[in-house]
């Protein structure tokens, strides 16, 4: 079951993947790790650095949404900061906090892009 879930979740990051590079972000790094959790995406979007949060569900958006809690935030946050600290050439970027859902049903997929979805919190 769990690696049913991996599975289904790099693949849901490929193709948010794709969907940045076809609309011109430039993929920085993908699944960093730091010491308060991991960011699935990290892009350039017309000179601001965003950081992407990715889920995939056979489900609705509501449930995706949903699954981002205060929690969840405060770690992609916390990591966003540790990814600047050892990545000094982005600090004088604006930054942003993107999800990128992506629905799968009977074959078909549905990807949206949330822009500013959240406001860092730490």
């Amino acid at each position: 079951m769990i690696n049913n879930i991996k599975y289904i979740g790099s693949k849901g990051e490929k193709k948010a993947k794709e969907f940045l590079i076809s609309n011109k972000h430039k993929i920085i790094n993908t699944n960093f790790h730091s010491p308060y959790g991991e960011i699935d995406i990290i892009s350039l979007d017309n000179g601001t650095l965003v950081f992407i949060e990715v889920k995939t569900r056979s489900t609705n958006l509501d449930s995706a949404l949903n699954s981002i809690s205060i929690s969840k935030r405060k770690k992609i946050s916390k990591t966003a900061s540790y990814f600047l600290s050892k990545n000094h050439q982005y600090e004088h970027l604006y930054t942003r906090f993107d999800v990128i859902i992506i629905l799968t049903h009977d074959n078909h997929v549905i990807l949206k892009h949330i822009k500013e979805a959240f406001t860092p919190i730490f």
